[in-house]
């Protein structure tokens, strides 16, 4: 029989808090055999980075292990101090962390980290070293790996800074790598070439990986067994097939019946288990409705003549969807924040509802009659609100600017009128970002943006960081919302299950310029450019009711 690489048992791990301690993990146990992939899934809050934490020995002050235990290859490193552990993370076992930017010096290039790494377990001159992190980051497929090699982690890509992580994680050949979300904020494509690359190394290297994820999809493709874990525990554990195909958990089940699949619609996304009746189709627009949002040969370049936005047009009607989809670098976000005039176009024009607004400078879009009627909804809902205002305040703070509402009944009334449109509980009102879970957050956002009843809502991969559970309510709400205020959404995404559900039609961009363009459905079908049918094939998903 074989014994496993790593074995945690009964695990407990607490956390001292002011208001006492907090259990995150509740006797969760599982096993990862030598050169297997083991996926672990659950939503936030469910223990799976605590795990992983745990068994590097990185818990901070506040985090004990008060019962259970972690061996590695037979040793048991439960409660290993620093001068055991130092020795062993990066050549005995390394750790991918979820966002590769925080994780990497700013002020150090990329080769010296990786060399760093090296020389941190190897008796390597500077030379040597150098010459083995070039080797490195070639392994990874780093393009002019030579003139990466003293790039800072601000001059490249989401996707290149991943790859460093990696190098980084390989570098001394351990035999366990712990990928802790390593494709969050990634496009579909980087993420597939992040996750093949992966998933080749540790078949090349002979390693194990321990994949932390709430992507179910991503999971389904890549893990050899997934071990679901809820509430600090690991409720239900299987091959994907499996498990995926007949989970016999509840709350697999409704992980499950939230996660996005070619097949399903918004109305079928159902974290609670029970279906949602299909919304009323809304009425076809009148004929001769004039256009709300025309975009006309918009262009923006920067310094050093790169272009971000090359010539790209298109048109809305009042209450459509209009998708946004490319790589990350395509244009998605610049499009996004030309319409919503928080940056100035090189040429073109943007004209809303009937109205010129491109000539109108961003530095005074605020005051212009406009601002108002477009709004936007940013990707980190968490970053984008003020941590100094409370939730009552983060949504009033539009109606007091834009609509010159002060302190009163007739404000706080429209306050809790938004937050109850957007399903965000009101005793919830007084509290700051920081007191609020992902899906609250965003809750908070799209109030903010709908308080002044606008007729466009830019919204900027919303639902990115979200577990899938959180972003099907997300996704409803928003669903809801278009058809109860007839808003027009111009949803800018790289997750394209999503845009299809969502959106009327569909835009592919591809540096800068479009690619493709036309109904949703139709493209998902049969896509015209070849660059659509490989963003189509990349998205990784599972059918669960398949065989």
């Amino acid at each position: 029989m074989t014994t496993p690489l790593l074995q945690v048992q009964d695990l407990e791990v607490t956390f001292a808090t002011r208001r006492g301690a907090v259990a995150a993990l509740r006797g969760a146990s599982f096993a990862l055999d030598p050169g297997e992939v083991l996926g672990l899934v659950g939503e936030s809050g469910s223990g799976k980075s605590v795990t992983a934490l745990a068994a590097m020995g990185l818990l901070d002050k506040a985090g004990r292990v008060t019962r259970g235990s972690i061996h590695f290859d037979g040793r048991d490193i439960t409660r290993a101090g620093a001068g055991v552990l130092r020795p062993m993370r990066g050549a005995a076992f390394s750790m991918i962390f979820q966002n590769p930017r925080a994780a990497l010096n700013p002020i150090r290039s990329v080769g010296a980290q990786v060399a760093d790494a090296l020389r941190a377990h190897r008796d390597l001159s500077a030379r040597a070293a150098r010459d083995q992190a070039l080797a490195l980051l070639e392994q990874v497929r780093i393009r002019n790996a030579g003139q990466r090699l003293e790039a800072f982690p601000h001059e490249l890509s989401g996707g290149m800074c991943q790859r460093v992580m990696i190098a980084m994680a390989i570098a001394c050949a351990p035999r366990l790598i712990i990928a802790d979300e390593p494709t969050t904020g990634l496009d579909v494509t980087t993420q597939k070439a992040v996750m093949d690359l992966l998933a080749g190394l540790t078949r090349e290297r002979g390693m194990a990986m321990l994949l932390i994820t709430h992507d179910l999809g991503l999971a389904a493709q890549y893990c050899d067994r997934v071990a679901v874990m809820e509430q600090g525990r690991v409720v239900e554990e299987a091959p994907p097939a499996a498990l995926f195909g007949a989970p016999g958990h509840a709350y697999t089940r409704r992980l499950v019946a939230a996660c996005p699949t070619p097949s399903s619609t918004i109305a079928s996304l159902s974290p609670d288990g029970e279906l949602p009746a299909e919304p009323v189709a809304r009425a076809p627009l009148p004929a001769g409705t004039p256009l709300l949002l025309e975009v006309r040969d918009l262009v923006k370049t920067y310094p050093g003549g790169v272009a971000a936005v090359d010539k790209v047009s298109f048109t809305m009607k009042p209450g459509e969807s209009l998708g946004l989809v490319g790589e990350s670098g395509s244009g998605k976000s610049t499009i996004s924040r030309l319409v919503t005039r928080l940056i100035d176009a090189t040429g073109g024009e943007v004209i809303f509802d009937g109205h010129s607004v491109s000539d109108i400078p961003a530095r005074d879009f605020h005051a212009a009659p406009q601002r108002s009627q477009i709004q936007i909804v940013f990707q980190d809902a968490g970053e984008s609100l003020n941590p100094r205002f409370s939730a009552f305040d983060s949504i009033a703070d539009p109606l007091r600017r834009l609509r010159g509402l002060r302190d009163g009944s007739e404000l706080t009334k429209r306050v809790k009128d938004c937050a109850v449109s957007v399903g965000l509980p009101l005793p919830l009102l007084d509290r700051f970002p920081h007191q609020l879970s992902g899906g609250q957050r965003a809750r908070v956002g799209i109030a903010r943006a709908v308080s002044v009843d606008p007729k466009l809502l830019v919204l900027d991969e919303p639902t990115a960081a979200l577990d899938v559970s959180v972003q099907a309510v997300v996704l409803q709400l928003l669903e809801r919302l278009r058809r109860e205020k007839g808003l027009a959404y111009l949803f800018v995404s790289h997750d394209l299950n999503v845009v299809r559900m969502l959106c009327d039609r569909m835009i592919v961009l591809r540096n800068g310029q479009v690619v493709e363009e036309g109904d949703s459905q139709r493209i998902f079908r049969a896509p015209q450019a070849d660059y659509t049918a490989e963003l189509i094939a990349a998205i990784p998903h599972f059918e669960p009711l398949a065989a």
